[in-house]
């Protein structure tokens, strides 16, 4: 059995490090908690997390889940280095599972050698509602792994074990709030006030697999995650003026389609503008790459966006020093400030490019009428926008100058917590797949439903197309639909 003693000291040293912290924290699922875990510290405390493996390992020992040829599986990220421990010490086979499948190469979801019908046990930090073990359990599954059993650092007592005991796994946990609070509360490091509102907090609220949660007795829908609000209902809590004017546009005329008008005549983007217009929210340029650009050319786009009530963007992803993008945007050739909605901006300068892009704005189109989308993914194979560079661009985007910002351009729903910001996704087609220079293409239900996209751009899948119109019409269609289902709307049909 493991030691109590252990249990104990380990219990006091995760407090130690601030592993668990007493408070008011908004947690993921969106409501507030008076506790918060976050055991992603103890990477920097190679000693704690050696211990905590010890107990883990003997933890799995005791409940006899250790029986050859079964694997481990930590769900992604901070599981992982935990589960490798394990993995070394018991000298058990590990498996990787990837939060999107690669698009090239094997292609893979799991990484690892098994076989079909092989075990797989399941490593997680801190289970709250266990829609994260879940994620992990079904992925396991469709490779044609056997998942039965999940062992679980913190059990927060919130339905989590309800929820994976109902999808046929079994949840043991080495801690629980409740244990984790008495021994606080004896070792008198925090006051029993504490342990009762948090008892209380455990007690009032149990959150289902489903993002809703039981509060007094009553399911209440989570209406606070992004992906699950309605854009009528993210209007309001948007900070960026022109993002309201978006999510208006886009609830009113039922469309998510971006179009990349990426042709290098004026004539032809006009003609492409005048036949998709009723279809679309936003149409990007490229502005630098049309070989008769002229102020003429931007006077009659201005007419078609409005007449077909759409937003321009230029997808300039300006990248310098404040002033030099300063001048990019209002002066030269181009004189994008003068009629561009929006306009996408790398966020790798910093807070400067932001400082120097509004400095250059006049009077005759005022900031409220402006926005920009920063850059934290692309949509490319290899692309150096790691996960370290994505989160301090969501924080520029959320902490600074959130009047300017309207959204994210990236391929993670994770990414874009903020209802108030829109998530515009790249590379979306009717058939998936990669282009010959690495462009990766994803479908529109895919890029709704699972990559959590607001505003979905779609390029050569128009383009290209014999029937432009018609072929906008289907995207507008499915990128509804797939929304509607997102939400969980009633499909009341497509839009005329």
């Amino acid at each position: 059995m493991v030691c109590a003693l252990k249990l104990k000291e380990m219990a006091l040293k995760l407090f130690e490090i601030n592993a668990f912290k007493f408070g008011d924290f908004k947690m993921k699922v969106g409501i507030n908690s008076p506790v918060y875990f976050d055991l992603r510290v103890i990477v920097s405390h190679p000693d704690v997390m050696d211990e905590l493996a010890n107990l883990l390992q003997e933890f799995i020992v005791e409940r006899k889940l250790n029986t050859s040829g079964t694997h481990l599986c930590g769900v992604p990220y901070t599981a992982l280095p935990v589960a490798t421990l394990i993995s070394i010490k018991a000298n058990q086979p590990m498996l990787i599972r990837r939060k999107e499948a690669k698009k090239y190469g094997t292609k893979k979801l799991i990484e690892g050698k098994f076989n079909a019908g092989d075990k797989c046990l399941i490593i997680e930090d801190v289970v709250t509602s266990g829609s994260s073990i879940l994620d992990t359990v079904d992925d396991l599954r469709s490779e044609g792994l056997t998942v039965a059993d999940a062992i679980v650092v913190v059990d927060r007592e919130q339905g989590g074990s309800q929820n994976t005991e109902e999808r046929g796994v079994r949840m043991h946990s080495l801690y629980t709030l409740s244990y984790l609070l008495q021994t606080m509360l004896e070792a008198k490091r925090i006051e029993e006030s504490t342990v009762k509102a948090v008892a209380k907090y455990i007690e009032a609220c149990q959150i289902r697999s489903d993002g809703s949660f039981i509060k007094n007795g009553t399911t209440v829908v989570n209406d606070l995650s992004r992906t699950r609000m309605s854009f009528e209902a993210r209007t309001d809590l948007a900070k960026c003026p022109l993002a309201k004017e978006l999510f208006k546009l886009i609830a009113t005329k039922k469309t998510m389609l971006c179009l990349a008008a990426d042709l290098t005549d004026s004539e032809e983007i006009l003609n492409l503008a005048d036949a998709v217009g009723p279809y679309i929210c936003v149409l990007k340029t490229h502005c630098d790459i049309i070989a008769d650009f002229s102020q003429q050319f931007v006077r009659s786009l201005q007419s078609l966006a409005r007449q077909h009530n759409f937003l321009l963007m230029e997808d300039r992803k300006f990248a310098d020093i404040g002033n030099t993008v300063a001048q990019q945007y209002a002066g030269g050739l181009y004189r994008i400030a003068d009629w561009a909605d929006l306009v996408t901006v790398h966020a790798l300068p910093g807070q400067g490019i932001l400082k120097g892009m509004k400095s250059a704005i006049n009077v005759d189109r005022p900031l409220e009428s402006r926005g920009v989308f920063l850059l934290a993914e692309m949509s490319t194979e290899g692309a150096l926008t790691d996960e370290k560079y994505s989160t301090a661009t969501v924080k520029m985007a959320t902490e600074m100058d959130t009047d300017f910002v309207a959204g994210i351009v990236c391929q993670n729903k994770e990414l874009v917590a903020s209802p108030g910001l829109l998530q515009l996704t790249p590379g979306v087609k009717l058939q998936e797949g990669v282009d010959g220079l690495g462009q990766l293409y994803d479908s529109p239900e895919r890029v709704v439903k699972e990559r959590g996209a607001d505003v979905c751009v779609v390029g050569r899948g128009i383009i290209s197309s014999k029937t432009p119109s018609e072929t906008a019409r289907i995207y507008r269609d499915r990128l509804w639909e797939a929304y509607l289902e997102r939400i969980g709307a009633e499909k009341n049909g497509a839009a005329n």
